[in-house]
């Protein structure tokens, strides 16, 4: 065929490989999708957690914490860790990037269920540019 006198549109020259191409592609962009669905739920379980809560609100009170990373202070990435739950019994271990106007840090949440409280292992921040470390279970040890 006479490459002048070709009238094919863009689509009917090259579908042989446009077709098989545009299905990776979509097959990438739905397996991104289903990633960043499974990451919002994974995220949303740890915030909606009772560890998560008392760690934030007890790192947001304490003042060496603020004097270190300024205010507002908020999470920074993905958690790390695990949390169970079955009955009244359960588990909690997480790493939970934080950051602040001054710098960032790590809250570390160890804890334990039993009942309706929970009691705590450890709950400490730890500074990624330096190897201070902040207990914040100095003033309790169960929370409800």
């Amino acid at each position: 065929m006479d490459v002048e006198n070709d009238h094919r549109n863009w689509f009917q020259k090259n579908w042989k490989w446009a077709v098989p191409s545009l299905g990776c592609l979509s097959v990438i962009v739905v397996f991104i999708l289903l990633f960043g669905v499974m990451v919002g739920k994974v995220t949303n379980i740890f915030e909606d957690s009772v560890p998560y809560s008392v760690g934030m609100e007890a790192l947001q009170k304490n003042e060496l914490v603020i004097n270190k990373l300024g205010k507002p202070i908020e999470t920074d990435g993905m958690f790390q860790g695990t949390i169970n739950y079955k009955n009244d019994f359960g588990a909690a271990d997480l790493k939970i990037p934080i950051k602040g106007p001054k710098g960032e840090a790590s809250l570390m949440i160890i804890a334990e269920k039993n009942g309706e409280n929970w009691t705590y292992q450890t709950m400490e921040v730890s500074f990624k540019d330096s190897n201070e470390k902040i207990d914040l279970l100095e003033n309790f040890k169960t929370i409800e």
